[in-house]
């Protein structure tokens, strides 16, 4: 581990900038802005920094006529997330739901007659399809409109969980005991995963690593500290030569880095450049002059709705670490719940169907005395073949999502919280059938998101969409406990 202070020695102080600022920034910008960013979200986490934004699960152009048209608080909204899931697709999957969601964006915004912008939503722990789904929005951009993309912003950082890029290199703060140190993201468990693993912390040679040497580390743009710290006329200057997608990595250890960035790259614009976005949570909350939502209360969870006095289901499907431990402090801490393990061996098995059928009777009868935990056994059954391991990975969440649609349709729970990216992608979508949902805030600082559903069967529902990798152990306990009304 390396001491942070020690790192940062090295560079300017921040600068304060208020979220006003960048927002006043975007009003001014003149004719054709500000644009409205369409995050292609690849798992739900992603909405977690933000609030009160429209999030689709579908893509057709009348669900983004109906985004374009929400007005919250009086005013449109400067962004909107797609939940595309591709981080659970195979690379062809998901180059061709890029290219339909783009497609069907701009369709709608010719309509509207609003301009876009586009972000790749990507892991802050560098998970999931790079380079390839900005490479495939880059295409779909240019044989719709014929413009071309000058860069492509790499931005994974996310200050509220703990990483940060310093230097052009990508770590992990540590917490607890080792407070005030950083493990570059290659040492982590999460560069070991089985579909998206990689070797460098270094972004530059992240991104060679990646393209299998297509883009050389030197040719990628580093906007470090220096930069990012000094003005937005010099972070515009550095990314003057981008052109045919040229990576821009971005160091960022602060809001106020995210915010300094967001000018910069508003300069760029103004001065004609086109960018694409590749980024962690919290970039499009600082690029729109967003301020921090404080946590949800558990009154404002509910707020507008009338609380069912079900048990609330909790659904848990991460393997990470943290995941693990953060399912062990909630079982311990809340003895009323009842727990329901699903057997992934027996989902793989002749008689899934029949095994299912007992998981929902269990799980519905649960809810009529208090909370559900439903959790995938703790054994990762894995392979060597990526594939293979997506294609395990969705025939357990399918399941999984079965027994949360089926458990809908019988006796509707208080709340829903879905533990990891896929669980909860596939649970809001297919599991509840969110079509359209309001992002409402954070459950925690900074992270863990309220989605408020607008339509389908479960609207009116909170549901709380939990990345695998945020949070300490007993953050999971938290928001169950704001929820609860049986903890």
């Amino acid at each position: 581990m390396i001491l942070e202070a020690e790192v940062l020695a090295a560079f300017p102080a921040e600068v304060q900038i208020p979220a006003r600022l960048v927002a006043d920034s975007l009003a001014a910008s003149g004719p054709g802005f500000p644009r409205i960013l369409v995050v292609l979200d690849d798992d739900p986490t992603g909405t977690q920094s933000v609030a009160n934004l429209p999030v689709l699960t579908q893509w057709e152009a009348a669900d983004f006529a109906w985004a374009f048209a929400q007005e919250i608080d009086g005013r449109r909204q400067r962004a909107v997330y797609v939940l595309t899931n591709t981080r659970s697709l195979d690379p062809a999957e998901a180059a061709a739901r890029n290219e339909e969601i783009v497609r069907n964006a701009l369709t709608a915004a010719g309509e509207a007659e609003v301009r876009l912008s586009f972000v790749s939503r990507g892991d802050s722990t560098l998970r999931g399809h790079y380079p390839l789904e900005p490479d495939v929005i880059a295409a779909t951009i240019a044989a719709v409109t014929g413009e071309a993309t000058d860069g492509v912003v790499i931005v994974p950082a996310f200050p509220d969980a703990g990483r940060v890029t310093i230097g052009g290199v990508h770590y992990l703060r540590g917490t607890g005991g080792t407070a005030g140190r950083l493990t570059p993201v290659a040492e982590t468990e999460f560069a070991r995963d089985a579909s998206f693993g990689f070797a460098n912390s270094e972004l530059a040679k992240y991104v060679e690593e990646k393209s299998q040497g297509r883009v050389a580390a030197g040719s990628v743009i580093v906007l470090d500290l220096h930069v990012i710290r000094s003005s937005a006329e010099a972070i515009a200057d550095a990314i003057a030569s981008a052109e045919n997608s040229t990576p821009i990595v971005a160091d960022v250890v602060t809001e106020n880095d995210l915010r300094a960035l967001a000018l910069g790259l508003e300069e760029a614009e103004r001065r004609g450049k086109k960018l694409l976005y590749r980024v962690g949570p919290p970039f499009v909350r600082a690029r729109i002059g967003q301020e921090i939502r404080t946590e949800l209360s558990g009154e404002e969870a509910y707020a507008g709705n009338t609380p069912s006095e079900a048990g609330g289901l909790i659904v848990v499907g991460s393997h990470v670490g943290v995941t693990t431990r953060q399912l062990n402090a909630l079982t311990e801490q809340h003895s009323a719940a009842r727990i329901v393990e699903v057997d992934v061996k027996q989902l793989l098995g002749e008689n899934a169907g029949e095994y299912l059928d007992r998981t929902v009777a269990t799980v519905v009868a649960a809810l009529h005395d208090g909370d559900v935990i439903l959790h995938t056994s703790r054994l990762l059954i894995k392979t060597d073949d990526a594939a293979e391991s997506l294609r395990i990975a969705r025939a357990v969440s399918a399941a999984v999502v079965a027994v949360v649609n089926r458990t809908l349709k019988t006796f509707p729970p208080r709340f829903v919280i879905a533990k990891g990216g896929i669980t909860s992608s596939d649970v809001a979508a297919h599991g509840l059938e969110i079509r359209h949902a309001i992002v409402r805030g954070p459950m925690l600082p900074g992270i863990v998101s309220l989605w408020e559903p607008v339509d389908g069967p479960a609207k009116g529902i909170p549901y709380i969409v939990f990345a695998g990798n945020v949070g300490d152990d007993d953050s999971l306990a938290q928001v169950t406990r704001k929820l609860s009304n049986t903890f």
